[in-house]
């Protein structure tokens, strides 16, 4: 018994203390559970205490769910006045083009005048000069001048190392 405990002493005292801390944490984590048998004898005992929890419950829901049906109605309204909105405009498009007018420009000025009733006329305005994206000598096809993009053929023989 003596060589035992010699030899392997520390390693039974650090498991009994293992075990110490293991039961400790487990009847603590038992103790705190609302749903453990503690709580079941109140919820035996005061049955008036579930049944208001219960329409407490029942109530928040139902303002929930009003609140829900009150969000879609309003976005189905909304839905409704862009469908309108844009019933609209297809109209003004098509009367506009029976008549022989830029559908597109008469838009923009219906629009414009909405905006800001307060201007009469609508001033078109220039547009700026641009620069073009690319210089005059570009040719993709010859190679020359396409900057640092430049295919080039993969390499030969096997991929990985030997």
């Amino acid at each position: 018994v003596g060589s035992v405990l010699s030899s392997y002493g520390w390693y039974m005292l650090l498991a009994v203390v293992a075990v110490y801390v293991l039961v400790q944490k487990v009847s603590r984590s038992l103790a705190a559970r609302p749903g453990g048998r503690a709580g079941a004898a109140e919820a035996a005992e005061e049955p008036d205490v579930v049944v208001r929890r219960q329409e407490a419950l029942a109530a928040a829901r139902l303002r929930m769910q009003e609140e829900l049906n009150a969000q879609a109605e309003r976005y189905k309204e909304r839905q409704r006045q862009l469908e309108e909105e844009k019933r609209r405009q297809k109209i003004a498009m098509w009367e506009s083009m029976q008549e022989g007018k830029s559908y597109k420009g008469n838009l923009k000025l219906n629009q414009q005048e909405g905006e800001s009733g307060a201007s009469a006329s609508a001033v078109p305005k220039s547009k700026p000069n641009k620069k073009p994206l690319r210089g005059g000598g570009y040719n993709p096809l010859s190679g020359e001048g396409g900057g640092t993009c430049s295919w080039r053929p993969g390499r030969r023989g096997p991929s990985a190392g030997g």
